[in-house]
C-alpha cells in the first residue's frame, strides 16, 4: 500500500498532463476539420502556412522521440564519439536550403500539390510519381512504428508497468489518427506549434535534472575524468572511446566492428548524411509546398542549427554521460562511490542499465522517473515533452503520406474527376492504413520494426538525385533519375542490417568499411543517373522552362555570384573538419584526452571541437541561406 500511496501521485499527473495535451490536440482537429472545405485546405492549408508556423513545426517534424530516448541512450554507451551526431540539427537543414525553396517557386507556377506530382511533370514520368509514393510509404510506416512502440515503452517505464508498451502504443495510434485524420494538415501544423517548445523545455530541463543530481558542474567533469581513465574499450590511438573518434576509417569488411567503436569520422559524416534524407522526404516537399512564402531560414539556420543544435550538444551529453555518475552503471558505481549519487539504482533494481528491457532507451525515462515523488507534476509535463517528441514526426508523415494517396494514385489513376469530399475521404483512409500498417509491424516484431526503422531515412535520402535535377541539374534525364533511384533503394537494403537478415549477405557485412549504407545508396544512385542520363534523352524543353523560372525567381545578383564557389567549398570543408574525417584532429588538439589537466577549455578536446564546429557550422548555415539567398523568400519577378 505505501508502494502504492508513493507512486499514485505520479501517475496522476502523468495522465493528467496527459489529458491536457490530447485535448488540445483533439480541439485542433475539430478547428482543423471545420476549416478544411477543400482538398486543399485540408491536405495543405491552402498553401498559407506563415513563416512562423512553418519554422515551428517544421523544428517539430525534424526531431522525433530519437531526439529526446534514443540520442541520450546512444551518447551514454558511446560517449562523444557518437556525439559527433548532434550535428544532424545542422545537416538536416542543409538539404532543405539546397532544395525546399526552389520545390515552392515550382509549386506556384504550376501548382503542384505533392512531389510527385511535381517529378511527373518534370520528367513525364508516372513511374517516378508512384515512387516517390512508395517512397514515402517506406519511410513513414517504420517511422511512425518506431515513435508508437517507443511512447509505449515510455509510459510502461513512467507508470511502473500499470500501461502495458501494446496499450500505450495503441491509446497514442488512436489519438493521432483521430486529429490528423479529422483536421489535416493544418492541425498537424497547430499541434506541432505546441510539441517544439515542449520538445526544448524538456531536453533542456533533463539536462538540468542530471547535472542537479549528479552534484553540478565540478563533479560531473571529475565524473569524466574517472569513467575515461578506467574505459576498457580503447581506440586504436589508446584513448577511451568516450573522448576520441576511433579513426578517419577503418577498413573492416563490417563497419559495426571497427576498432573502439563504428563511429570512425566516416561512419558520423554518413549517417549525418543518411538523416538529410528528412528534408527531402516527400513529407518535407509538401510541407513546404503548403507554406505561404518561401522564407524557410529562419527554421533552417535559427530555430534547427542554432537552437536545437546548442541543446543537442550541451544538454543531451550532460544526459547521455552523466547516467554513469547516477546508478546506472554499477561498475563504475562500485569503483567510485564517492563520484557517484545513486539515484537510478532503485529504480533500475540495482542492475546495470544495458542489461534491464530497452537497455540504454530506458536512461531518459529513469531520468524522467526521479521526479516521481520530489516534484511529480514536473514529471508529467517532461512525460508529455517526450511524448510529443514522437507525435510530431508521426504527425506530419502521416498527414502527408494521406495526401499523396489521394492526389498521386487514386486522384490520377482512378477518379481523375475527384471533388473535394472524395478526396478528403480517401486521404483520411490513407492515414488511417499508414497507422495500421505501423501498428501492425511495430506489434508484431520488435526486431523487424528496427530493421525497418534503420532503413527509412536512407530511403527518404535517395531522393535527392530527383531533387538535384529538378532544381539545378537538367542533365540528368527520366530515364537516368528513375534508374538511380531504383538501384540506390537496393543498395541502401544490402547494405543496411536488411542486407544481412533478409538475404543472408554477409561478404561485406553492415555499414562497409564503417560508410553508413545511405552515402553507399546515395553514391550508387548518383552514379547510376549519370551514367544512364549519357546515353539517353528526354523532353528537353518541358525541363528548360521549369529551370527558366527558376532563375527568373531564385537567380543571384551578379555582385554575390562570385561567391557561391568559395562558399560552396567552404561548406564541404566544415562538412569534413566538423563532423567527417577531418574530426579527428578533435580528439587531441585542445589537449591529451588521457591528461585531463592539459584540456584547454576545462573540457574534453573533442567536446570543444564539437562545439567550435557548431558555432561555425551556423554561420555557414547563415551565409547559404541568407547571403546566397537559398532559403529567404522570394523578392524579384524578373531576372537578375
Amino acid at each position: 500500500m505505501n508502494h502504492l500511496a508513493d507512486i499514485t501521485p505520479k501517475i496522476t499527473w502523468i495522465f493528467g498532463c496527459m489529458i491536457l495535451y490530447w485535448a488540445y490536440c483533439i480541439l485542433w482537429g475539430v478547428v482543423g476539420a471545420r476549416r478544411a472545405r477543400t482538398a486543399s485546405d485540408y491536405f495543405l492549408a491552402s498553401g498559407k502556412l506563415s513563416p512562423v508556423l512553418f519554422t515551428l513545426a517544421a523544428t517539430a517534424v525534424c526531431f522525433s522521440g530519437w531526439t529526446f530516448i534514443g540520442h541520450p541512450g546512444l551518447t551514454y554507451t558511446d560517449g562523444w564519439q557518437y556525439a559527433y551526431a548532434s550535428f544532424y540539427a545542422l545537416t538536416i537543414p542543409l538539404t532543405g536550403i539546397l532544395f525546399l525553396k526552389r520545390q515552392w517557386l515550382l509549386g506556384q507556377r504550376y501548382g503542384f500539390t505533392t512531389p510527385g506530382a511535381m517529378l511527373a511533370y518534370y520528367f513525364r514520368s508516372d513511374l517516378l510519381r508512384v515512387l516517390v509514393v512508395g517512397v514515402a510509404l517506406f519511410f513513414s510506416v517504420p517511422y511512425l512504428g518506431l515513435q508508437l512502440r517507443a511512447a509505449g515503452f515510455l509510459f510502461n517505464v513512467l507508470t511502473d508497468g500499470l500501461l502495458g508498451v501494446q496499450f500505450g502504443m495503441w491509446v497514442l495510434a488512436s489519438v493521432v489518427l483521430s486529429y490528423v485524420a479529422s483536421g489535416g494538415l493544418r492541425t498537424m501544423v497547430w499541434v506541432a506549434v505546441l510539441q517544439v517548445l515542449l520538445l526544448v523545455v524538456g531536453l533542456v530541463a533533463v539536462g538540468l535534472l542530471t547535472l542537479h543530481y549528479v552534484g553540478g558542474w565540478d563533479r560531473f567533469i571529475a565524473g569524466v575524468i574517472a569513467l575515461t581513465q578506467d574505459d576498457p574499450v580503447r581506440t586504436p590511438d589508446g584513448y577511451s572511446h568516450y573522448l576520441a573518434i576511433p579513426g578517419a576509417v577503418q577498413w573492416v569488411r563490417d563497419g559495426s566492428r571497427a576498432v573502439g567503436g563504428a563511429w570512425t569520422g566516416t561512419m558520423v559524416l554518413t549517417y549525418l548524411i543518411a538523416l538529410m534524407g528528412i528534408q527531402v522526404s516527400p513529407a518535407f516537399s509538401m510541407l513546404a509546398l503548403a507554406s505561404r512564402r518561401s522564407a524557410f531560414a529562419a527554421q533552417q539556420v535559427w530555430a534547427s542549427a542554432f537552437a536545437v543544435g546548442l541543446i543537442l550538444m550541451v544538454f543531451t551529453a550532460i544526459q547521455g554521460v552523466g547516467g554513469h555518475f547516477l546508478g546506472a552503471d554499477p561498475v563504475f558505481s562500485a569503483a567510485h562511490p564517492d563520484l557517484v549519487n545513486p539515484v537510478m539504482a532503485d529504480g533500475l533494481q540495482h542492475r546495470d542499465l544495458l542489461d534491464r528491457p530497452g537497455g540504454r532507451d530506458l536512461l531518459v525515462p529513469q531520468l524522467i522517473n526521479l521526479l516521481g515523488t520530489a516534484a511529480p507534476w514536473l514529471m508529467g509535463l517532461l512525460a508529455i515533452a517526450a511524448l510529443a517528441a514522437m507525435e510530431s514526426t508521426a504527425s506530419c508523415y502521416m498527414a502527408t503520406a494521406g495526401g499523396m494517396l489521394a492526389y498521386d494514385v487514386f486522384q490520377r489513376f482512378l477518379l481523375p474527376d475527384a471533388d473535394d469530399h472524395t478526396l478528403k475521404f480517401v486521404g483520411r483512409m490513407g492515414v488511417a492504413g499508414v497507422v495500421i500498417l505501423a501498428l501492425l509491424v511495430a506489434s508484431a516484431s520488435a526486431d523487424a520494426l528496427a530493421l525497418l526503422g534503420g532503413l527509412a531515412v536512407s530511403y527518404g535520402l535517395q531522393m535527392v538525385p530527383a531533387l538535384v535535377a529538378v532544381c539545378y541539374w537538367p542533365f540528368l534525364t527520366r530515364q537516368g533519375v528513375t534508374a538511380g533511384l531504383l538501384v540506390g533503394l537496393v543498395t541502401v537494403t544490402l547494405t543496411e542490417a536488411a542486407g544481412l537478415r533478409w538475404f543472408g549477405i554477409t561478404a561485406w557485412g553492415r555499414w562497409p568499411l564503417t560508410v553508413h549504407a545511405a552515402a553507399w545508396g546515395l553514391l550508387a544512385n548518383f552514379g547510376i543517373a549519370i551514367l544512364v542520363s549519357a546515353f539517353t534523352h528526354d523532353d528537353a524543353e518541358r525541363k528548360a522552362e521549369c529551370h527558366r523560372w527558376l532563375a527568373e525567381h531564385a537567380a543571384l545578383p551578379p555582385r554575390k555570384r562570385r561567391w557561391v564557389l568559395p562558399i560552396a567549398v567552404l561548406t564541404v570543408l566544415w562538412l569534413l573538419f566538423a563532423a567527417g574525417p577531418g574530426a579527428v584532429l578533435g580528439n587531441s588538439l585542445f589537449g591529451d584526452p588521457n591528461q585531463p589537466a592539459e584540456w584547454l577549455f576545462g573540457i574534453p578536446s573533442i567536446w570543444a571541437w564539437q562545439m567550435l564546429g557548431w558555432a561555425v557550422g551556423v554561420g555557414i548555415l547563415a551565409l547559404l541561406a541568407y547571403f546566397l539567398e537559398l532559403s529567404t523568400a522570394v523578392r524579384r519577378s524578373g531576372p537578375a
